[in-house]
């Protein structure tokens, strides 16, 4: 599948490009060099992806990710080097156990070990196989972000012969490949190690079995079927393809990648991919190493846990942009990916769009908003934050974005959710966010003697305040602090959202209580020394 022709890209960010820091720039001169030994006059990307699954926040990654480098390295050529990006799907491997989402598991049960693209689709429709209805979910994944990429299948590309001259080859370095690829291994499995796997022709499994001949001559091998038949098929056709560090290396030499990203599991295997490639004739593509997601207690999150948070989960209560960033920022530390970091990401992904517009051309090619939308950065208007949107769901207890619409649109006149769709967009996450990941964890508490004292005195000299901005109303919370001498001051801060919101912080007060309300604040306080908030939680 070919991709649409990219857009065009601004000329004014040319020159500012060939000193700029951004990481994706730093990985894009290692190609622009590649590309400057070799000649190419193409730069081709890849990303790989196992169909034995759904689509995954690191597949998001993975692709975000390589798409920043792809637009640096157009913007240090000026764009005068094509570009691919292809999205290679492993829908050839044997499906070596049976997934949990499917509905019916006897109907796989009989297909184990067959190539995706042969096993059945257990979810019916109009898909030929289990592996070309994956295929459709990621190519579906992929186009709701907007990802400009070429689509390319193992089986399609196995079957067509566009792997047949490299196949042909590995044959011809059999014995090189086994070199490298025996040491890797325990005695037991060198014993049996192979790195053709046919396709038996009765059974149609993919067979992991030794080698009683590679024929590199006529290109073919010979071994022992699973009923012990010695049978020798050609290697080329799709009649068998390569274990997946060998097929690794093949691809880079088959199609002459020049950039591909892995997470920090694939690093050990590096120096085995870049060695068969470099075996088979090839110049091993440059590479980025990421690091790995992180659960809420600094555990590695694996999808056989369930633990961290999967894309869907992002995406009811945020943007994909903001899901873009976080894979923007520092991609080479290991970070916690869990509820929590969701609202910090909105507000920021925000803050760098606002900072965006008064920028030189050198400061946004730093600005990670640049890289998220490719350089096409859109011009917003939020004039409230995420996490301010969040603390009125929970003193509104909001159910419905209708309820915060009715104190945003008086606070802030001529915002509605016609004239401000990305507003109206944010309020309906907080809200989502705030019933689903927020009012159960509330726990509020009663003032102590002191914060109760300075809680009466904020309700007191609020009154009659309320034609007064978000700043003048801030400053007034911050003289209640000093007065009753909170020390540090955010002491006081920590009894507001404590004792108010039931929550550990929280956004600038002042700004609360300007979208609040003033007379609702004063209210939140008389009910909170009533005791009237642990109460109702």
């Amino acid at each position: 599948m070919t991709a649409a022709p990219l857009p065009p890209l601004d000329p004014a960010f040319f020159d500012a490009a060939q000193t700029a820091k951004a990481w994706p720039f730093e990985e894009a001169r290692k190609i622009v060099r590649r590309l400057e030994k070799t000649g190419k006059t193409e730069a081709l990307f890849e990303t790989g992806y196992g169909p034995s699954g759904l689509p995954h926040i690191g597949t998001f990654g993975e692709v975000a990710r390589t798409t920043m480098v792809r637009t640096a390295f157009r913007l240090l050529t000026r764009d005068q080097v094509p570009t691919r990006l292809l999205c290679f799907s492993d829908d050839m491997d044997g499906m070596r156990k049976i997934p949990d989402n499917v509905p019916d598991r006897s109907v796989l049960e009989p297909h184990l070990h067959k190539p995706l693209t042969a096993v059945p689709n257990p979810f019916g429709g109009d898909y030929e196989s289990f592996g070309h209805h994956n295929n459709a979910m990621l190519r579906r994944f992929l186009d709701t972000f907007g990802f400009n990429y070429e689509f390319a299948s193992a089986t399609e590309y196995y079957k067509s012969g566009k792997f047949d001259a490299a196949l042909i080859r590995a044959a011809e370095k059999y014995g090189e490949i086994m070199g490298v690829m025996l040491p890797t291994l325990g005695a037991e499995r060198q014993a049996t190690y192979s790195p053709f796997l046919p396709i038996s022709p009765k059974s149609g499994r993919v067979l992991y079995v030794p080698m009683k001949n590679v024929d590199p001559k006529v290109g073919t091998i010979t071994f022992d079927d699973e009923d012990g038949t010695e049978t020798t098929l050609p290697v080329t056709g799709g009649h068998c393809k390569l274990q997946w560090k060998p097929d690794f290396g093949m691809r880079w030499y088959a199609l002459g990648v020049d950039f591909e990203m892995f997470g920090k599991d694939h690093q050990t295997n590096q120096h085995v991919y870049d060695a068969i490639c470099a075996i088979l004739g090839g110049n091993p593509p440059e590479h980025y190493v990421y690091e790995l997601f992180l659960d809420e207690i600094g555990q590695k999150i694996s999808k056989s846990k369930g633990n961290g948070l999967t894309i869907d989960e992002w995406l009811t209560y945020a943007s994909p942009e903001s899901l873009a960033l976080y894979m923007f920022q520092k991609p080479r530390v290991a970070k916690r990916l869990y509820f929590d970091v969701i609202p910090r990401a909105v507000d920021d992904y925000y803050a760098h769009v606002a900072a965006y517009g008064g920028q030189d051309a050198g400061a946004a090619l730093e600005n990670p908003a640049f890289h998220i939308h490719s350089s096409k950065v859109p011009v917003l208007d939020m004039p409230v934050t995420f996490g301010l949107l969040l603390n009125l769901a929970s003193a509104a207890n909001a159910h419905e974005k209708s309820i915060l619409w009715n104190y945003i649109s008086r606070r802030l006149p001529g915002e509605t959710p016609a004239t401000n769709p990305e507003l109206d967009r944010l309020a309906g996450y907080a809200v989502r966010y705030f019933n689903d990941e927020v009012k159960s964890k509330k726990v509020f508490r009663a003032p102590t003697a002191k914060e109760r004292a300075a809680l009466q005195d904020l309700h007191d000299q609020l009154a009659g305040k309320e034609a007064l901005d978000a700043k003048e109303l801030q400053d007034i919370v911050y003289a209640v602090g000093n007065a009753h001498s909170f020390d540090p001051l955010r002491d006081w801060f920590g009894a507001i959202y404590g004792v108010l919101l039931g929550a550990d912080q929280g956004p600038r007060f002042g700004s609360f209580i300007a979208l609040y309300g003033v007379n609702e604040t004063r209210k939140l306080i008389e009910d909170a020394l009533a005791g009237k908030l642990v109460k109702a939680a």
